[in-house]
């Protein structure tokens, strides 16, 4: 059974519509629960999940990783909203200095310890919340997806991961939003002089290129925690060499993975998707291009919504259904 995508019952200021949390969650018949959790930092990470109320089974586990100005709350939740009334269990993480997690606002000078976050949380949280051989998945968004890639690169058990969905991924960062030449090849300066500072110009806002739907451009932009400033100079850096490194490691990628993407992307550049397509070592690998779509593919109009998230969700039962008859 086909489910529309809950963002069809929001509004431009909140992502429950007229109800509340609770009541959202009753609604689509979904149990929810958080919990801060201590990295091996020190520092206190925002953790949540999503069940099927029973009797229905869960039929797989969906670990979420959002993208660089996003957070596992607001409207990304609204996604793992729509996998937990499909069948599956879902939990996320919100990266450090993002959503409700400690740490500077929006500030990732080394994606090592991110990855270092999401492979601990999301190896506790299988162990205690979901049965033994449930087919397991990894759903992520833009930074996302590189940082879903490097999680699979690290975790060199084959078959640990049952597929892996990249949603606007960052496989490369488009030229049209970088920081305008020459300051893209003098951030390592600016980085070691002042690495947190606010200040480093890319050729458009965020939101503005990525949410083709002005009320959910609004509502992203109410989310309390969203930050919507420039990037700091040390995170700009990063991303940048951690979007090198992904492109040259693309043939060593063999999980089987689902690549959405939006073909008028301007922020995360959707030949670098087509280039890891080509390359990867993946025999289950499947593409979906989407014409006339832009970055956030969840904020665009109902019906190009429907599309995307009908495909993402065929995809996943699909592979979860086969893995639970005991296919490969």
């Amino acid at each position: 059974m086909k489910h529309k995508h809950p963002i069809a019952e929001a509004n431009e200021s909140s992502p429950f519509g007229s109800l509340t949390a609770d009541e959202f969650y009753s609604h689509h018949s979904v149990s929810h629960s958080s919990e801060h959790i201590t990295n091996s930092r020190g520092m206190k990470l925002f953790t949540q999940w999503w069940k099927p109320i029973p009797p229905v089974n869960p039929i797989g586990l969906i670990a979420v990783v959002h993208g660089f100005t996003g957070e596992s709350s607001w409207l990304l939740q609204l996604t793992s909203v729509l996998f937990a009334k499909s069948g599956f269990i879902v939990c996320a993480i919100d990266h450090q200095g993002h959503g409700f997690s400690e740490g500077l606002v929006s500030h990732i000078p080394d994606i090592n310890p991110v990855v270092d976050d999401c492979v601990d949380f999301f190896g506790k949280f299988r162990e205690e919340h979901a049965p033994s051989g449930l087919p397991a998945f990894l759903y992520s968004e833009s930074l996302g997806g590189a940082i879903a890639l490097l999680i699979t690169l690290r975790e060199e058990e084959k078959g640990k991961w049952n597929g892996v969905v990249l949603n606007g991924a960052m496989c490369g960062i488009s030229a049209k939003f970088k920081p305008p030449w020459p300051l893209e090849h003098f951030l390592f300066l600016l980085a070691a002089v002042a690495p947190t500072w606010q200040v480093v110009p890319t050729r458009g806002s965020i939101p503005d290129t990525s949410f083709k739907v002005d009320w959910k451009r609004k509502l992203a932009l109410t989310s309390p925690r969203r930050s919507t400033a420039k990037p700091r100079p040390a995170t700009a850096l990063e991303l940048l060499r951690v979007a090198r490194d992904l492109q040259s490691r693309f043939e060593q990628v063999d999980v089987p993975f689902l690549i959405v993407h939006g073909e008028e992307d301007i922020v995360c550049d959707p030949a670098c998707a087509e280039e890891l397509y080509k390359r990867a070592s993946s025999t289950d690998k499947t593409m979906k291009i989407y014409p006339g779509m832009w970055h956030q593919l969840v904020g665009e109009p109902e019906e190009n919504v429907d599309l995307v998230f009908g495909d993402v969700v065929e995809w996943l039962t699909t592979r979860a259904e086969r893995a639970n008859r005991g296919g490969a």
